[in-house]
């Protein structure tokens, strides 16, 4: 398809006779298109607003009054021609719902809990070492061992009495029917962080394991703490979780727990899911029944302490996931309250993307003993996945929502591919999601700021692919485990490299390779150089308009870079290289 026989069909906005509109798209080929038709009766009864401004800044604006994405979407009438988008295909429009009721807390959030004097109490000893090396690990030599973790990666920063890797899962010392159920899975052997992760978390240490996402971290702390729950004594009425599992979003929390429930009902283990947004009422009938595993974001397992519906003096196994998110999240108050409330001889075990010095500290303050420190990948904290090819298109603020279509319209002729694509906030996540859908792509929104029910809806759209394009802001796309994203755009630069790292972690999981294209604008020259570090790591195209922008080079704010779309250091859409978005798949 032609640049300008692409752009023509994206702009094509037909008025018709019997007061319909009609748009049409290019999607899966020429002779698949797709056909919206709203009558006007539809459009004025569903709040259906045209032209209306924004603050005054007189952009074309369509609001949808009091309707989510789901229910606004049911109300239109559609006409689909050949294979068609699915069930969510529609002009469905996000709106903009009341605040989000998962805000951030303030650090006075907990004060009615307690502050429990440990010393003074008289805790029952527990068991947390676990571990019989299996004879193939006991034979292994030294330099075997270091052999093992070069090939995989893995660098061991600290810790002492450190255990030695394990290369397959019945080395690693769990029951039969543990590992015959992964195989059954369809997993064939433990990933890198299992490797040394899996006798580190058996033998009872507290732990460190910094690793990219989709590196198999979750079942790297569930299986060890499924073991450690069996060892202790049963819960009796009014206990509370033996495990807890701190998770900055809902859905990290709802995909963690849906492994906890494929494996731990091999084991009849009972657990939760705890987070806002929802109704209160089935997770304090669930937690004050009685789970040994408790998943929960900070802020609601908070209200359920302070209302007496559990406690957490069971808790001998402590995991903190995404440390780094929930720190960026303004999470650490709650976790250093929510700690508070458990005994200091737990097992601790700290999961993190990244190592800032906010974690590096946390880690220090929770962890009881040393803990060992496990890296996978690159010691560097600022490191992208080798399976991502990076681009970068350097290019102003103006140009980003046209070089979004056209990279649309490129790579999505040929094939379906799921696109993630990141927004700075909630608003502009939302404005996006409409000029996107006005133009007859089939994308669908994901904020803070969306309720529940709505958020899961979104994500199981964009998981089967009855809508393949996602907007998301990083509060909301955190902890993603959607395995065959294809791209990753950031259309607004981040403002850390950790959340760019973050960000394009969502493609590239598993082994799978991915691509990322991010717009940077001049805007964001204080990025330049950390951008440049990753880049330069990974092996990538650097381009030019970003060292120029990289300080020194930029010891002030630029008001206007005059950067062209035609140079060829870019990734612009044709220019003197011919180069095109589509060549990102190639």
């Amino acid at each position: 398809m032609h640049n300008g026989d692409s752009q023509d069909s994206l702009n094509s906005l037909h008025s018709n006779t019997n007061n319909n509109y009609y748009y049409t798209r290019p999607y899966s080929d020429a002779s698949k298109n797709v056909s919206y038709k709203i009558r006007n009766h539809e459009k004025n009864n569903s709040g259906f607003k045209e032209g209306a401004s924004n603050n005054g800044k007189g952009f074309r604006n369509f609001v949808v009054n009091g309707l989510n994405q789901r229910k606004f979407h049911n109300n239109l009438l559609l006409n689909r021609k050949g294979n068609g988008l699915g069930t969510n295909a529609g002009l469905a429009l996000g709106s903009v719902s009341s605040s989000s009721s998962r805000g951030i807390r303030s650090s006075k959030f907990g004060d009615r809990l307690g502050k429990l004097d440990w010393g003074s109490q008289n805790l029952i000893p527990f068991e947390k070492n676990f571990y019989h090396e299996h004879e193939s690990v006991s034979s292994l030599s030294n330099e075997q061992v270091d052999q093992i973790r070069k090939e995989r990666k893995i660098t061991i920063i600290a810790g002492e009495n450190v255990p030695k890797p394990i290369t397959s899962f019945v080395a690693s010392g769990f029951p039969s029917f543990l590992i015959d159920a992964l195989y059954r899975t369809g997993f064939t052997e433990p990933t890198a962080i299992q490797v040394q992760g899996w006798p580190v978390a058996l033998s009872g240490h507290d732990m460190i394991g910094i690793a990219e996402t989709g590196s198999g971290k979750t079942l790297g702390f569930l299986l060890p703490a499924m073991i450690h729950i069996r060892a202790q004594p049963r819960l009796r009425y009014g206990d509370g979780p033996i495990c807890l599992v701190l998770a900055p979003t809902r859905e990290l929390v709802e995909q963690i727990r849906e492994q906890a429930n494929q494996f731990g009902s091999i084991l009849k283990l009972r657990n939760t899911a705890i987070y806002g947004g929802v109704s209160k009422r089935p997770q304090q009938v669930s937690i004050r029944n009685g789970v040994e595993i408790c998943i929960a974001c900070p802020g609601r397992l908070i209200d359920l302490l302070e209302e007496g519906y559990t406690n957490l003096s069971r808790v001998t196994y402590l995991v903190l996931d995404e440390a780094d998110r929930m720190l960026d999240m303004g999470f650490e108050p709650q976790i250093r309250k929510l700690v508070s409330q458990i005994r200091p001889d737990r097992q601790t075990l700290l999961w993190s993307a990244t190592w800032p010095k906010e974690v590096q500290k946390l880690a220090r303050d929770l962890c009881r003993e040393v803990p060992i420190h496990i890296n996978v990948g690159s010691v560097d904290a600022l490191k992208a996945s080798h399976n991502i090819k990076q681009y970068v298109d350097v290019i102003e603020e103006s140009e980003k929502k046209a070089k979004l279509k056209m990279f649309l319209s490129q790579v999505m002729v040929e094939s379906t591919p799921k696109v993630l694509i990141f927004c700075e906030t909630k608003k502009g996540a939302d404005i996006l999601t409409k000029e996107l859908r006005l133009d007859g792509w089939p994308a669908l929104c994901i904020h803070g700021d969306k309720k529940q029910e709505e958020r899961t809806w979104v994500l199981n759209e964009f998981r089967t692919g009855a809508s393949p394009i996602m907007i998301a802001t990083d509060v909301a796309a955190r902890g993603l485990d959607i395995k065959d994203i294809n791209f990753v755009i950031n259309f607004d630069f981040p403002n850390q490299i950790e959340d760019y790292i973050h960000r394009i972690g969502r493609t590239g999981r598993a082994g799978a390779t991915g691509v990322s294209l991010s717009f940077f604008t001049p805007d964001k020259y204080r990025m330049a150089s950390d951008l440049i570090r990753v880049l330069r790591e990974a092996r990538q195209k650097i381009p030019q308009e970003l060292f120029r922008l990289s300080p020194p080079n930029k010891r002030t704010r630029p008001r206007n870079t005059g950067f062209r779309r035609n140079n060829p250091n870019s990734l612009p859409l044709g220019g003197s290289n011919n180069r095109t978005y589509r060549d990102l798949q190639r």
